[in-house]
């Protein structure tokens, strides 16, 4: 475990150390500060020239960052993951949401996972007013090929995204049929709530989103993807086998439940891989996510 827990360190340590990429444009899905996509254009590099010809329509890639829903975490820290998308020829719509706020703790005050239901409300606004806001900011993107990837919480929204037509009735969140994507690449997502909080995962965040104890099983119906199955569009979650954040079990039991729900859920496990290196762009596991992005999207 040693080991293990130097190498998570180091990880994260390399992704985070990346500067910030500042985006080619930014535009609002609604009135709070949060509710904003940032947008890059995709281009080439002498290392990474974009696929097909930069004059073509690039695929869409939608990301939704991680960061246990909690708001010490927003989208500019994975921005060089986005950069190194678009720079692989993808057109990238970058999502904020709005995140938990703090409650009190010994010392002073702790983060707090998520809102109820705002995060919720968020993801949708911004699913459903993307395509008008990607004509106007990103007229290379080709919207008919567009693929969601999130990492960790992200992941979540991710799979939660693209499983709306399959939420309860009531729920406001709810479309009448799935969207019209390629697909979902999701990183090492917390995908199965109830096994999150076995494992306790990120300090219990799952249930924090949920709104305690007190709402946890009343709420999972409308927010745990492993209860939204089958969803008819094709998933793939990539998983680092040393991730001591999510653990891969958690992907894992996502797939089990999606497989007994008649629904074939790729799921990439990577040797000696934690948390933080699948949206390093130093590192090779950003690499086959990009990979898994482009076999859904091109």
């Amino acid at each position: 475990m040693p080991d293990a827990a130097a190498r998570a360190a180091a990880e994260e340590e390399s992704a985070f150390s990346h500067a910030p990429v500042d985006p080619d444009a930014t535009a609002a899905y609604g009135d709070h500060p949060d509710q904003v996509v940032d947008f890059y254009a995709p281009r080439g590099t002498p290392d990474s020239p974009p696929s097909p010809a930069p004059s073509s329509p690039a695929p869409l890639v939608v990301v939704l960052h991680g960061g246990a829903w909690r708001s010490p975490y927003d989208r500019r820290h994975i921005t060089p993951f986005a950069d190194f998308l678009a720079r692989r020829g993808f057109a990238v719509a970058n999502v904020e949401y709005r995140r938990g706020g703090t409650t009190p703790a010994a010392g002073g005050e702790a983060p707090v996972a998520g809102r109820w239901p705002d995060t919720f409300d968020d993801v949708a606004a911004a699913l459903d007013a993307l395509p008008a806001l990607v004509r106007e900011a990103l007229p290379r993107a080709d919207i008919r090929r567009t693929v969601i990837t999130g990492h960790s919480a992200g992941g979540h929204l991710a799979l939660w995204a693209a499983a709306r037509h399959v939420l309860p009735a009531d729920a406001p969140w709810r479309t009448d049929g799935p969207a019209p994507l390629r697909g979902v690449v999701a990183l090492a997502p917390i995908a199965d709530f109830a096994v999150a909080e076995k494992l306790d995962v990120c300090g219990g965040a799952a249930r924090q989103l949920l709104g305690g104890d007190e709402c946890f099983e009343e709420r999972r119906p409308y927010a745990d993807p492993a209860l939204l199955l089958p969803t008819g569009i094709a998933t793939t979650l990539v998983q680092g086998r040393g991730d001591l954040d999510v653990p891969q079990a958690v992907a894992e039991s996502y797939a089990e439940a999606a497989a007994k729900a008649g629904e074939l859920v790729g799921l990439t496990l990577l040797e000696k891989v934690g948390h933080f290196s699948l949206i390093d762009p130093a590192a090779d596991a950003c690499a086959v996510v990009a990979e898994e992005i482009a076999q859904l999207a091109w």
